[in-house]
């Protein structure tokens, strides 16, 4: 018995030593939202009911940092309310997964280099993006190189995606990628450079992205490489700030559809006018669909936040609108603090298509976005409210007749957000 109570003596000793020569922290996050349904992401036909649910996202992260490397684990299941039944054995939605599961070694001198399931998030994520409001999120399986010194920062990234289960993956033969849908790709290469200044910085980003090819007897051939490129630019000044982007888009997608002169323009200006009032206008531009047969002038911001643009109900980029009309976006918000931990943001957003449908509308309609934010002593509640008033062209977009469509097309939500710190 004493040798046993001096083995965990030294044990307990052990731990608590590589403890202190390191930081281990562990937070969780538990994120209910209710939504109501009513023209959120397409237009409701008349007659419809609309749409109702409760949804879960539960997250439990870990991180271990020494001098030499830092681990991350991040578990997360999201669970609509009631899909399972009663005293089933099993997630019926098989929705529990590895969020993140990465490690990043200190190489020195600024260098080193992250492994791993991540999040990949720049700039404003107009084009790579965590998506924090889907409750899945977004995440890549890749291996980033890293470098930051001062105000200068590079990341170089490369992925190779694989499904070893099936018949034609890597463990029998080939590397055919079977995953298809939503731009899953098959290889990607990313370079990020930053650079900030006092009251200025500039971003470069450089992506290539291979979509799997088949023949027509579905086996592998060849893969497409669709090419983004651009920059994101941010100035301030006092109570104004600037913010543009600028990204073209070459090669080809899937199916060897070549890009021809897709492109991505936009411009924000903030101005604080107040300690409660921020006030903010933009206009953004993506280009649409003009091209001849095996080609497309249609640009896809890929896997950016898009939920954080074009209108909160969803419209436009999220999972739909590839390969259209392209959108003008012109847009005007206001953001007032209420009190010292509440807000309330007003958006209004006016759509119309970069490009015309073939009546020769281009006017798809106007966006109102209501988000209401408070905080209190370990948690926060946000709720919004979101009304689209349809233009002509959104019903011959989106296939409906304004006779066939119900009145007041509109979405609301609430949701509780709780982060404890476990151990920190």
């Amino acid at each position: 018995m004493m040798i046993k109570k001096q083995y965990l003596l030294i044990a307990s000793t052990l731990i608590m030593a590589q403890f202190t020569q390191a930081q281990f922290t562990l937070d969780a996050e538990f994120r209910p939202r209710t939504e109501y349904r009513h023209g959120f992401g397409n237009l409701i036909a008349d007659g419809l009911d609309a749409g109702f649910g409760i949804s879960t996202r539960a997250r439990l992260n870990a991180g271990f940092k020494t001098d030499y490397y830092t681990f991350y684990l991040s578990l997360q299941d999201v669970m609509v309310w009631g899909e399972n039944r009663q005293i089933l054995p099993y997630d019926q939605n098989n929705s529990f997964a590895i969020f993140q599961a990465w490690a990043e070694l200190n190489l020195g001198s600024g260098w080193s280099t992250k492994v791993g399931r991540q999040v990949l998030s720049y700039d404003d994520q107009r084009i790579l993006g965590g998506l924090d409001w889907a409750q899945q999120g977004r995440n890549h399986d890749a291996a980033l190189i890293k470098y930051k010194k001062d105000k200068f920062l590079l990341d170089f990234a490369l992925a190779f995606n694989q499904d070893y289960s099936h018949p034609t993956g890597f463990v029998s033969t080939g590397t055919g990628y079977d995953t298809t849908g939503f731009f899953s790709y098959k290889t990607m290469q990313m370079l990020y450079l930053k650079q900030a200044w006092e009251q200025f910085s500039g971003s470069l980003l450089l992506l290539n992205n291979g979509f799997q090819e088949f023949n027509d007897d579905n086996s592998p051939n060849g893969v497409s490489n669709l090419q983004t490129l651009g920059t994101h630019l941010e100035y301030k000044e006092g109570e104004i700030g600037l913010a543009a982007n600028a990204f073209l888009q070459t090669g080809k997608h899937q199916n060897e559809i070549n890009a021809k002169g897709a492109y991505l323009l936009g411009l924000d200006m903030t101005y604080k006018a107040s300690d409660k009032v921020d006030l903010g206008a933009g206009i953004e531009m993506i280009s649409g669909n003009d091209a001849n047969a095996g080609e497309t002038g249609a640009f896809f911001p890929l896997y950016g936040t898009n939920h954080k643009f074009n209108g909160f109900m969803d419209y436009f980029y999220v999972g739909n609108h590839a390969n259209s009309i392209g959108l003008i976006d012109i847009h005007a918000s206001a953001n007032f603090k209420l009190g010292n931990k509440s807000s309330l943001m007003i958006k209004v957003l006016n759509f119309s298509g970069e490009q015309e449908l073939p009546s020769g509308e281009k006017a798809l309609g106007t966006e109102i976005d209501l988000v209401y934010k408070k905080a209190f002593k370990g948690y926060s509640l946000a709720m919004g409210y979101s009304h689209l008033f349809p233009a002509d062209g959104m019903y011959e977009l989106k296939g409906i007749t304004e006779s066939n469509t119900a009145n007041g097309q509109n979405w609301a939500w609430v949701m509780l957000v709780i982060k404890p710190k476990l151990i920190n």
